[in-house]
């Protein structure tokens, strides 16, 4: 699979990802699970099916992208809002990177690396290896770049990036993904119920690093990525539970400035492992 990776690390993207939009297709129509989470997900959202149905090729595209993300040749990347972290590093606080699962958010750590970090400010991202463990090898790789590093989910992975921010640095988050048991709170998202980890809160909190939201928005026809930044409009509350849901809020505001990418068949209100009933 390394070698089949490698290999399609040197496809056109354009091509890479019109075999996504298929995949993602088959595997929307062959697995009834991931079917029915996927439109149940929308709907909480209220999403347009023109909508939701972009979103089962974007998925697709995804996950066919990444080989030439993570072994291939740099893709175009333009910047939305690269003013908000010029900002945020003049102040010499941190950076607190908020980015869910829409569209390319593989693209927003690497953009960054590349344009802010191999300069002397680098990202840390949080990082929880892959089960297969090629797989693990490949990313593992392909995440430690010039001015990109990874911190594990664990005790010494957070200390990592509290040490990160103290120093002035970066740290990139998935907010909407399901944490481990013990260290989230149950919030809404799009009203209904999600266990939300707080580390993005505390983070923030306990280091007074600027937060900013941001993603990566996949171009039509191979033609890129637009990095879209901006800060996070509201003051967060040191009650974990109303921070939770502030940041649950703004992701969703974000979602849906682009629903056709965002990654509907995510289990995200699903419980974690050991978590009863």
């Amino acid at each position: 699979m390394t070698v089949l990776f490698r290999l399609l690390s040197h496809a056109p993207l354009w091509a890479l990802q019109a075999c996504g939009w298929l995949l993602g297709w088959i595997a929307f129509l062959g697995s009834a699970d991931y079917r029915r989470r996927f439109l149940e997900n929308a709907a909480l959202a209220g999403v347009r099916r023109s909508h939701w149905m972009a979103a089962v090729g974007e998925s697709g595209r995804l996950i066919a992208e990444l080989p030439r993300l993570w072994l291939g040749r740099p893709v175009p990347v333009f910047w939305d809002g690269a003013e908000h972290v010029e900002a945020a590093l003049a102040q010499a606080k941190g950076i607190v990177f908020l980015t869910p699962h829409l569209g390319c958010f593989e693209i927003t750590a690497q953009a960054y690396a590349a344009r802010f970090g191999a300069v002397g400010k680098p990202m840390t991202v949080l990082f929880r290896p892959p089960r297969k463990a090629w797989l693990q090898k490949v990313v593992q790789a392909s995440r430690q770049r010039p001015g990109l590093a990874t911190a594990s989910t664990t005790m010494a992975g957070v200390k990592q990036l509290i040490k990160a921010l103290k120093s002035g640095q970066c740290v990139g988050l998935l907010p909407d993904q399901v944490p481990p048991e013990g260290l989230g709170v149950w919030a809404p998202f799009f009203d209904k119920p999600a266990y939300t980890m707080t580390l993005s809160a505390r983070l923030a909190l306990q280091t007074g690093a600027v937060v900013l939201v941001a993603w990566g928005e996949r171009l039509s026809w191979g033609r890129g990525y637009v990095v879209h930044v901006s800060p996070l409009a509201l003051v967060l509350s040191k009650d974990m539970g109303v921070a939770a849901a502030q940041i649950n809020r703004a992701m969703e505001l974000l979602i849906l400035q682009k629903p056709q990418q965002y990654l509907w068949g995510y289990a995200r209100y699903k419980k974690p492992k050991g978590m009863g009933a």
